[in-house]
């Protein structure tokens, strides 16, 4: 089905693996076509309930593969268009939780990529190069949105600006990631996480989803407004019946997403 990409559904989890390892998953066109595709698999099919994306071998994404493209003239603006600003978008617009597990570098649109994940989970190895402007280039893959809302204009801009490596434990000290775990431990912490979510109320986390990425774009009343609109959305499911009584019988809920 898919030609640099591995996708496997376990335990209600979506796990999507950049696989081009001997190019240290570097995006060419047809992985970042393939990445699209299986978001939006994953949107569709109600047994996933949440998502990991990881990389194969050493490597997260080192970004766009440079030797795919040296001595091509193309337009950059529309490969951004076409390629990475989809990607992004999907990521941004689904409605379940994406985890990404990041085991080595992630560099220029591989940082982007985890970056616009829900949570950022580090191999205590890994590091973090806004690569871009070492090769001449701007931001793409919105790194300019999450960067700055992340760690702060002055960081962003030294990030952005010097294109230096950032190692796991600096970026969790910054903010930019949530955790950092030893490497051979990476594996089985990810796919631990990834059952928290996959057991959480997938309605409520698809609503929570939702307030916390539009928040910067509205004022106090606005946020108000819409968490009476969620909060009347959410207390009608039957998730939210299962979890008043569980919480009586004290027992986990069995959510169901309904």
């Amino acid at each position: 089905m898919y030609e640099t990409l591995l996708y496997e559904v376990r335990e209600g989890v979506a796990y999507l693996t950049l696989n081009r390892p001997d190019r240290f998953n570097a995006f060419n066109e047809t992985l970042s076509a393939e990445l699209i595709k299986a978001l939006r698999e994953a949107r569709k099919d109600p047994a996933v309930r949440t998502l990991v994306i990881r990389g194969a071998g050493k490597a997260f994404c080192s970004g766009q593969d440079l030797k795919d493209i040296v001595g091509v003239q193309r337009s950059l603006g529309e490969s951004v268009e076409k390629r990475y600003n989809p990607l992004v978008q999907a990521l941004h617009e689904l409605e379940k939780p994406v985890i990404a597990s990041v085991n080595g570098v992630a560099a220029g649109a591989g940082a982007g990529l985890a970056f616009a994940c829900d949570y950022i989970l580090a191999a205590r190895s890994a590091a973090f190069v806004i690569a871009f402007v070492n090769v001449g280039l701007s931001l793409d893959t919105a790194t300019s949105f999450h960067l700055v809302r992340t760690v702060g204009l002055k960081r962003a801009f030294a990030l952005a600006t010097l294109g230096d490596r950032l190692s796991a434990e600096k970026a969790l000290e910054w903010g930019l990631i949530n955790e950092v775990v030893d490497d051979e431990k990476l594996e089985e912490a990810t796919h631990a996480l990834a059952l928290r979510y996959a057991a959480q109320a997938p309605k409520a986390l698809a609503l929570i989803k939702k307030l916390l990425l539009r928040s910067f774009e509205r004022s106090y009343e606005e946020a108000l407004q819409y968490e009476k609109y969620y909060q009347e959305i959410a207390g009608r499911t039957q998730d939210y019946q299962e979890g008043l009584k569980a919480f009586v019988e004290k027992r986990r809920p069995n959510f169901r997403g309904q």
